[in-house]
């Protein structure tokens, strides 16, 4: 049935009568009509709905907009309607846009800056109560896996040890490698001026076994391996897999998240071995080279001065930084909301709050190590 409007006068009284369907073809129409209507010496304005025969929501939203308008105009404007399902439709209408001005008013009135930041501290007091959340599942769910051999999975842990330690050997190699030349390149600029190029074997064997090969290779991962996790468990997320997981019984965390922080746990010290002999490579190469010292005296020197506790001190590490790498990387993963917008951001956030806790984690190493005398 289609839709028209005639309008009646009495004195100062005119009603606008709607019959008809209105929906969201049919509006366009009527608001080019009720736009030639002239409300000249007009104070009460009646949108009468009696013949009209069904209404949506953009129709609704025309019909409130419309009584809105004349309001504010000084016209005194009510609508006229005895159905009880088009009333409905008006009243959802209406709620809706006092809810959305309500929200309007909210968000204006937390300007200042107090509110604000307690806004901003209390979204930081959830997310890291949600990781606590995350940190206690994990560790029920490593429990359970030692309960038995039969719980580990090891086909998944040997896959997620060649794409997080065989795929990346090459890239770890090289970049150790040339942290090494640059490290003992600048170094031995300033060494030569004094006369102490030996002493180069000292800085170098110290620095690289138990500083730099350790967080070289940790930021290494975390922006390889770590940004993998998070994207990857984002897709699936968004593709219902975890969910269709759960619905067969099977529990992710056992499935997908232990195989990976387990397996890079594993993987992150031998990449970190990897790197101690790339970087000690690179720079004897330099010391060859710029300060005229043979391999054999490179590595007299590195025994009798470089202790084996600097070696093992860097391997130690490894496990720390691959599971802090390893469980942020999965957690953001697990929190990406359903759109591919959500997937960039937390990969990338992923990546450098993976990065700054290892720093932070090196950082508290190097403290508790040194009060030790280590």
């Amino acid at each position: 049935m289609a839709s028209n409007l005639t309008q009646s006068i009495q004195g100062n009284k005119l009603s606008i009568n709607f019959s008809g369907e209105l929906t969201l073809y049919t509006i366009t129409t009527l608001e080019k009509l009720t736009q030639e209507i002239r409300f000249k010496g007009i104070s009460l304005l009646v949108l009468d709905l009696h013949k009209v025969s069904y209404l949506d929501t953009a129709a609704a939203v025309f019909i409130v907009n419309l009584e809105e308008e004349y309001n504010k105009q000084s016209i005194k404007t009510t609508i006229s309607c005895f159905d009880k399902k088009l009333l409905a439709t008006l009243e959802l209408v209406k709620m809706q846009r006092i809810i959305t001005n309500l929200e309007t008013e909210i968000d204006d009135n937390k300007s200042s800056f107090l509110q604000k930041s307690v806004v901003k501290i209390n979204q930081y007091l959830n997310g890291f109560l949600f990781f606590m959340e995350f940190f206690g599942k994990i560790f029920l769910t490593l429990l359970y896996y030692l309960k038995s051999f039969k719980h580990i999975r090891f086909k998944e842990i040997m896959f997620e040890l060649n794409e997080s330690a065989l795929k990346a050997l090459s890239i770890v190699a090289l970049t150790s490698f040339l942290i090494g030349l640059v490290v003992a390149f600048q170094s031995a600029y300033q060494l030569k001026l004094y006369g102490a190029n030996i002493f180069i074997v000292d800085m170098l064997g110290i620095s690289i076994l138990r500083e730099l090969a350790p967080l070289i290779t940790a930021i290494v991962i975390a922006g390889r391996s770590g940004s993998a996790f998070t994207a990857q468990i984002g897709a699936m997320k968004i593709t219902q897999e975890l969910d269709a997981m759960k619905t067969m019984g099977f529990n992710p965390f056992s499935f997908l998240v232990l195989p990976k922080i387990i397996a890079l746990m594993i993987a992150l010290p031998l990449l970190i071995f990897v790197a101690d002999m790339m970087g000690v490579f690179g720079g004897m190469l330099v010391s060859q080279v710029d300060l005229g010292i043979s391999y054999e005296v490179f590595l007299d020197r590195f025994r009798a001065v470089v202790d084996a506790k600097h070696f093992f001190i860097g391997l130690l590490k490894g496990p720390f930084f691959a599971f802090l790498i390893a469980s942020i990387s999965i957690y953001r993963g697990l929190i990406i909301k359903n759109d591919t917008q959500s997937i960039g951001i937390n990969t990338t956030k992923s990546v450098v709050e993976s990065i700054f806790a290892v720093i932070v984690c090196d950082a508290l190493f190097s403290i508790a190590l040194t009060s030790l005398g280590i």
